[in-house]
Order: structure tokens, then sequence, then C-alpha cells
């Protein structure tokens, strides 16, 4: 689990395709003193977990369905990446509940600066669009947002200073793409909701049935 308040910005030093997967190779410099083989740790808001380390960098695996979900294929040698280690019983928990399990990607639209802020304009799924609601939380590359307004098929954060100038956003452009992670609490609520509408639908069902089989229909 993580919190979506990135600790370092890394850089992809190598990017290596094998059969059905990423090799992976980033560059890091004070983040990695606390850092063993097995952790895990979320890339652009993915969790991924570490199989090799030296004093500078680390190596993780990425498995084709990932690759498919994400904009790991955007990827390439130099791209900086959003880092964060897994949260700790005794870590303060900053953002929001992160499972660094990304649900898809949106396209950024706009940039535009308003004041001391950025806001951000992002084209997203209906898939991914349907857990969104307004001033609802959200993470993006890995980074804890809080969404500041919907429209049919973009929302759009706001980005302070801080969170513009210590993560990738700084790097950002019209047409790139980022990892859409929402809110875990509106999936459970969306899986929730779902089912007891297929409850419902069934009991109609076999009531129907019941009074056919019984000649009142």
């Amino acid at each position: 689990m993580f919190t979506g308040i990135v600790q370092e910005v890394g850089t992809l030093k190598r990017k290596v395709k094998t059969s059905d997967k990423y090799k992976l190779v980033i560059k890091a410099e004070d983040f990695l003193d606390d850092v063993s083989i097995g952790d895990s740790i979320a890339v652009n808001g993915v969790c991924l977990t570490v199989v090799k380390i030296n004093s500078n960098s680390f190596t993780v695996d990425v498995m084709p369905e990932t690759v498919k979900s994400t904009n790991i294929e955007e990827v390439h040698n130099g791209t900086p990446l959003n880092l964060e280690k897994s949260l700790q019983p005794y870590n303060f928990m900053g953002g929001h509940i992160v499972s660094g399990h990304v649900d898809g990607t949106g396209m950024v639209k706009s940039i535009k600066k308003q004041k001391n802020s950025r806001l951000i304009d992002l084209k997203v799924s209906e898939e991914v669009s349907k857990y969104i609601v307004d001033k609802g939380s959200i993470a993006l590359n890995g980074i804890s947002l809080t969404i500041a307004e919907i429209k049919d098929d973009s929302i759009t954060v706001s980005i302070i200073p801080e969170t513009w100038n210590s993560t990738n956003f700084k790097y950002l452009k019209t047409g790139d793409k980022l990892n859409i992670e929402v809110d875990i609490v509106g999936k459970y609520v969306n899986k929730l909701m779902n089912k007891k509408q297929e409850e419902k639908e069934k009991k109609k069902k076999i009531t129907k049935d019941l009074l056919r089989e019984n000649g009142f229909i």
C-alpha cells in the first residue's frame, strides 16, 4: 500500500524487453538506503517488486498485463519516474490509500497556469470515469490528487507548486499519458451497488418464474 506522496523522481536507465515482460533499471539518488530485494516500489504509481539493487539503481520486472494497462510502453531511457516506497506502520499517511494497481491511462489535453498553480485537463475512459466523483481522490502517475472538476470525458486537477516541482509533472506536455488509479473506496461502493442490483433482478426473475409455474402468468 502507498499514499501517493512521491519521495523521489528517479530516472529510467534501461528498459529491456524479453519475450513476455519488461525489465526496468531505475536510477535513484537518496532513495535506496533502506530498500531491499523483494520490496514493493510504486513507479509512476505502478506497484513493482525490486529484483536487484546496487548503490544507485534498482531493477524491477513488469508483467505483460501491467504493460497493457499503464504507460510503461511510453517510457524510455532518461524518462523521469515518480518513486514511492510502500507504506510502513510508523509512516505518516499524507495522501490517500493507493494500492499501486493502475486502472488505466489518461491523456493530457491541456496544461494551464492559474495564479500560483497549474490546471491539468486529462481525458479519461468511460471505464475509469464511472468511479470518479467531484472533489474525490485520484492518483495520477502515483501522485495523490483531488479532482477539481468533472466534464463529459475528462477531469481537471489543480497542481500546487510543491507537487509540480517535486514530481515528474514538471516535465509534462500535451498528449502525454498518465497512469490513473481511482479511489479504491469508489470501486468497492460500485461493486456493492452492482451486486445489490443483480440480487434485485434475480429476485424479480425468480418471482416471475414461480408465478408462471403456478399458473398466475
